[in-house]
């Protein structure tokens, strides 16, 4: 029995030692630091231009494009021209029916030449006091409205032959052989190729900032990401709000278009509306999103990593640039920063 209870107290008595170093190894390891390798940088001061961005398309010149419709109803007898065809003014598009036109015309001036008659007759008895003042003026006003009809006829017949009042190319074409068609059905456009410009659509926020003459770098597709497409300037920007989209149109007019360009296309553009010649700056690596705001780690002179909140403005492919949060000289950490965390051991890293 007494070497029983001797051996028992043995284990009690290590079983208390290990849970003391246990608890000791816990707490050493508590106040262990993590270590992470990263990159880091100087905070300091660069010019930055402030930018807005918005999508956008590539749009007709105003009187740079025609629409072309059917002058009456009528049918399609024969069409001359396809998409992306280039054309010359006055070269034949579309031609329509020619029975019906040439018929108008011809009761049209017959209706004038009688018309006319009747008009000259009351002039002469008017004068033989025979007829009364009111029946020259009903003829006179007969007249005037024989000669309209006759002027409209003659528009009408020269219209049933749809020719290109402009060079351009035929960017649409929805006439088809023997089809009907009538005055509200636009069936030929032309655009002159070299007068296309680029439609963005701003905010209202955006638009109070934008005004002609600011520098616009645009690119395709619908981020700015895309394949330059050159660089141009705001002609205008509009004062009515597209109550569809919510937002504003801006003209911009691109100099030198790097290729050639597309109606219809999606573009980005990048307006620049102000410059900071001593910004506050950073590499963009540095930002951790954070909700709808950024942190960055601030690297303290013993190497420890503190994260501090920062409200960032304008960007850049490499740069951000900060406006509250950082101070010039201060380090924080670039590549790496999505793997540090707080109070962490910074051990910098050679590119």
């Amino acid at each position: 029995m007494m070497k029983s209870a001797s051996v028992l107290l043995a284990l009690a008595a290590m079983a208390a030692c290990g849970k003391q170093g246990a608890d000791a190894g816990d707490q050493a390891s508590g106040d262990v630091q993590p270590v992470v390798g990263a990159r880091t940088a100087v905070v300091s001061t660069r010019p930055f231009t402030e930018t807005v961005s918005a999508i956008g398309t590539i749009a007709q010149r105003p009187g740079h494009f025609a629409e072309m419709a059917a002058p009456a109803p009528t049918r399609v007898a024969r069409v001359f021209v396809t998409i992306g065809q280039r054309v010359k003014a006055g070269d034949r598009l579309v031609e329509f029916e020619q029975q019906t036109f040439d018929a108008s015309l011809q009761s049209a001036t017959a209706a004038l030449e009688s018309a006319q008659q009747a008009y000259d007759r009351e002039q002469r008895l008017a004068a033989e006091g025979i007829a009364a003042r009111k029946d020259v003026e009903q003829a006179a006003a007969a007249l005037a409205q024989a000669r309209s009809a006759q002027v409209a006829a003659r528009r009408d017949q020269q219209l049933s032959t749809l020719r290109a009042p402009l060079a351009g190319v035929v960017t649409a074409m929805n006439a088809v052989l023997g089809a009907s068609v009538d005055v509200a059905q636009t069936l030929v456009e032309v655009t002159d190729p070299n007068a296309l410009d680029v439609m963005l659509q701003l905010s209202p926020t955006d638009a109070a900032r934008v005004h002609a003459g600011q520098r616009v770098t645009v690119v395709s597709g619908q981020s700015l990401a895309g394949a330059p497409l050159g660089v141009g300037t705001v002609a205008d920007v509009g004062a009515e709000l597209d109550s569809a989209t919510g937002t504003v149109p801006a003209r911009v007019v691109l100099a030198r278009p790097t290729r050639v360009l597309r109606v219809g296309e999606t573009v980005m553009g990048s307006i620049a509306i102000g410059r900071n010649p001593s910004a506050i700056a950073i590499p963009a690596q540095a930002l951790v999103p954070e909700g709808e705001g950024y942190h960055v780690f601030v690297v303290d002179s013993a190497g420890i990593a503190h994260v501090r909140n920062v409200t960032v403005g304008a960007r850049t492919e490499a740069y951000v640039e900060v406006l509250t949060g950082l101070k010039v000289g201060e380090t924080v950490v670039t590549y790496g920063a999505f793997g540090v965390s707080d109070s962490a051991k910074i051990v910098t890293v050679k590119p």
